[in-house]
C-alpha cells in the first residue's frame, strides 16, 4: 500500500487540528467511551475524557507523520510509519489520560480495576485505531485522485482554450493584411489615374484605418463596432466606383451591443464587393442587416452583383470565407452557422447566425 505525496507546504498546527479531523476522532471515540462506562463504576464523563485523549493523540501523530519527514526512509513507507506511530503513542496517551483523570502519577498501584481499565483502553486503542487510520488513508487517496483528475481536466481545458486563442489570433492576423492590402491597392489605382478625388479618397482611407487598426488584435467585438468598420470600408469603396456601388446598413437597436465575431461583417461585405459588385458592369447594391432573434443573432449581407453562378461557388470566393468559418468554429463551436445562397434574378446572400452566449454553442 502506498501513501499520499506529502504536501509541499510547511507543517501548521491548524492543519493538524483541522475541525474535520477532530470531529472524526471524537465521533470514532464516542461509542467506545459509552461501552467502557457500562462495564465500570467510573462516570461516563471520565471515560469520554480518556478515550478522547487517546483518539486526539493518535490523530496528532497521524498528522505529523503524514508530512514529516519530508522524505521517508527508503525501506519504510510513510503509511507504515503512521501506523507504527499510532500504535506506539496509544499506551502513552492512555497513561496520560489516566494520570489526568486520577490525579496520580502512580495510578497503576491504586486498585486492580484501574490497571484493568488502563489495559482495556490501551488494547482497544491499539486494535481499532490502526484500522480507522487505514480507512482515512483510503479516503484521502480517493479524494487526492479526484482532485488530480479535476486539476488535469482544468489544465487540459485551459491548454485547449489557449490553443484555440492562438489559432484565432493567427487567423485574424491572416485576415487583417488581406483587407489592408486590398484597400491600398484600390487607393493606389485611383491615385495613379490622377483623380481629383484623391484627397477625399485618402481621408476615407484614414477613416477606414482608424476604425480597422484597433480591431486587429481584438478577441471580441460588438455589432456596433463591426458596423462602424464596414461603414468606413463601404464609403471607401463607393468613392472608387461611385456610380456602381450603393449600400445600406441596418441593425436592431437591441443587437448593437451584442458580441460579434471580429471582422466577420467585413469579411462578408468585402467578398460581396470583390466577387459580386466589382466584376459587374452595372455594379449593384449591398444591404447589411443585423437582427436580434432571442438567444441568437442573425447577420445578413445581400448584394445585387453578378451572383454565385457567374462568379464561383463558395469555395472559389477566396480565403476570406474559409477563414471566417474556421474562426466561427473556434469561437462558437457548432453553434454558429455560415450560409451562402444565390439570389434571384442575380446576386448573393451571405448569412451568419451565432448564439449570444458562447457556452450555448
Amino acid at each position: 500500500m502506498t501513501t499520499l505525496p506529502s504536501s509541499a507546504r510547511p507543517l501548521a498546527w491548524r492543519d493538524l487540528f483541522a475541525w474535520r479531523r477532530v470531529r472524526f476522532a471524537l465521533l470514532a471515540a464516542l461509542p467506545f467511551g459509552l461501552l467502557m462506562s457500562l462495564a465500570s463504576e467510573t462516570p461516563l464523563r471520565i471515560w469520554l475524557v480518556r478515550v478522547a485523549t487517546v483518539a486526539l493523540s493518535a490523530m496528532l501523530v497521524y498528522g505529523v507523520l503524514e508530512r514529516w519527514p519530508a522524505v521517508p526512509p527508503r525501506r519504510l513507507a510513510r503509511w507504515v510509519m503512521q501506523l507504527l506511530g499510532i500504535v506506539g503513542v496509544i499506551p502513552l496517551a492512555a497513561y496520560v489520560a489516566y494520570w489526568a483523570t486520577t490525579g496520580r502519577f502512580d495510578f497503576l498501584r491504586i486498585e486492580p480495576e484501574v490497571v484493568v481499565g488502563y489495559a482495556q483502553l490501551t488494547f482497544v486503542g491499539v486494535l481499532v485505531a490502526p484500522w480507522l487510520a487505514l480507512g482515512a488513508m483510503v479516503r484521502q487517496r480517493e479524494a487526492f485522485a479526484r482532485e488530480q483528475a479535476l486539476a488535469f481536466q482544468l489544465e487540459r481545458s485551459e491548454l485547449e482554450r489557449q490553443a484555440s486563442d492562438a489559432r484565432l489570433h493567427l487567423l485574424q492576423a491572416q485576415v487583417a493584411p488581406h483587407f489592408l492590402f486590398n484597400t491600398l491597392a484600390n487607393v493606389r489605382a485611383l491615385v495613379k489615374t490622377g483623380s481629383p478625388r484623391a484627397p477625399e479618397l485618402l481621408d476615407s482611407l484614414i477613416d477606414y484605418l482608424r476604425a480597422a487598426v484597433p480591431r486587429l488584435d481584438d478577441s471580441a467585438s460588438t455589432v456596433a463596432q463591426e458596423l462602424e468598420l464596414v461603414r468606413a470600408y463601404l464609403a471607401l469603396m463607393q468613392m472608387r466606383m461611385p456610380d456602381r456601388l450603393h449600400y445600406t446598413l441596418h441593425a436592431d437597436d437591441a443587437a448593437l451591443a451584442l458580441r460579434c465575431p471580429p471582422l466577420s461583417v467585413l469579411t462578408l461585405v468585402e467578398n460581396a464587393v470583390r466577387h459580386g459588385i466589382d466584376p459587374s458592369e452595372d455594379g449593384g447594391a449591398i444591404a447589411v442587416t443585423v437582427q436580434h432573434l432571442g438567444t441568437r443573432c442573425l447577420l445578413r449581407v445581400v448584394d445585387g452583383g453578378i451572383g454565385l453562378q457567374a462568379a464561383a461557388p463558395e469555395a472559389g470566393l477566396g480565403t476570406g470565407l474559409a477563414t471566417l468559418r474556421e474562426r466561427l468554429r473556434l469561437a462558437f463551436g457548432d453553434g454558429a452557422r455560415l450560409r451562402i445562397t444565390a439570389q434571384v434574378p442575380r446576386g448573393t446572400c451571405a448569412e451568419i447566425e451565432w448564439p449570444l452566449d458562447p457556452q450555448a454553442a
